[in-house]
């Protein structure tokens, strides 16, 4: 089984690049991170032409999360239980046996703003909805735009990003405290190239500098993690023209 996320940064725009991308790089299911759009104008027929059924929860503008599979997917969940936030950032469903977590971690967008608040108490939501589904699915994977980088390995230059957003020590003690769950970063299972990201941003020639971070994570639980056989980023997205700025991230398992 094959599984796959991207934060497309507005599906609208990036509808053909994902067409192009799952013809080349067929999987399983893939969840999709910042759609952007409401769910009454989501390309339902586009993509089930792509021979994906879809789930999603989408915002007018911002924000917005969905599951593509070749299966409807079952037993699905918009948003964290019990939590009121207008903002739709989260969907779950159960895909062939695993129960698939599609997150999209708020940005913060400075340390010790109102936002990165927000994003330090939304990451403490998050971690206690983990822990009531890991308690009821051996087989958990939570994937998406987590950004936060785990390491300094994450990121291209650590002491010019010290202390900022995406690499504060508050917010990588929260992911720290999420994988103490039980959840394994996927990627790092396996031996990678230096420098790998799947994040650059689109100004200062970031991509072809390759200045970039590694955000898009898969965590899986130890009972799918020990089956994980590999788990790549495909960074050929981000040379596309008008292109997200997030590459995919696949992993594939075996699943008996």
């Amino acid at each position: 089984m094959r599984i796959a996320t991207w934060n497309v940064n507005s599906l609208r725009v990036r509808l053909d690049h994902l067409g192009q991308w799952l013809a080349a790089n067929p999987v399983d299911a893939i969840a999709l991170q910042e759609l952007k759009l409401p769910d009454e104008q989501f390309p339902r027929e586009q993509i089930e032409a792509l021979g994906l059924k879809a789930v999603h929860y989408g915002q007018k503008t911002y924000n917005g999360v969905a599951i593509l599979a070749r299966r409807l997917p079952a037993d699905v969940v918009n948003g964290m239980p019990g939590d009121d936030d207008p903002q739709r950032r989260v969907i779950a469903a159960t895909i062939g046996g695993i129960r698939l977590v599609n997150v999209y971690v708020p940005n913060g967008q400075a340390v010790g703003s109102d936002k990165y608040v927000y994003k330090l108490a939304w990451l403490e939501r998050l971690r206690a909805y983990l822990a009531s589904l890991l308690a009821q699915h051996p087989r958990l994977l939570v994937v998406g735009d987590f950004n936060i980088a785990p390491e300094d390995r994450d990121v291209h230059d650590p002491a010019q990003w010290e202390g900022s957003v995406h690499v504060s020590a508050p917010e990588r003690a929260a992911l720290v405290s999420i994988a103490a769950l039980g959840l394994t970063d996927l990627f790092r299972r396996f031996e990678q190239p230096p420098k790998s990201y799947s994040w650059w941003d689109y100004r200062m020639g970031a991509f072809r500098r390759n200045h970039g971070l590694r955000i898009d994570l898969m965590l899986a639980s130890e009972a799918l993690a020990g089956r994980c056989t590999a788990c790549t980023i495909d960074r050929s997205t981000r040379a596309l023209e008008r292109p997200s700025d997030h590459a995919p991230v696949t992993a594939a398992f075996d699943i008996g």
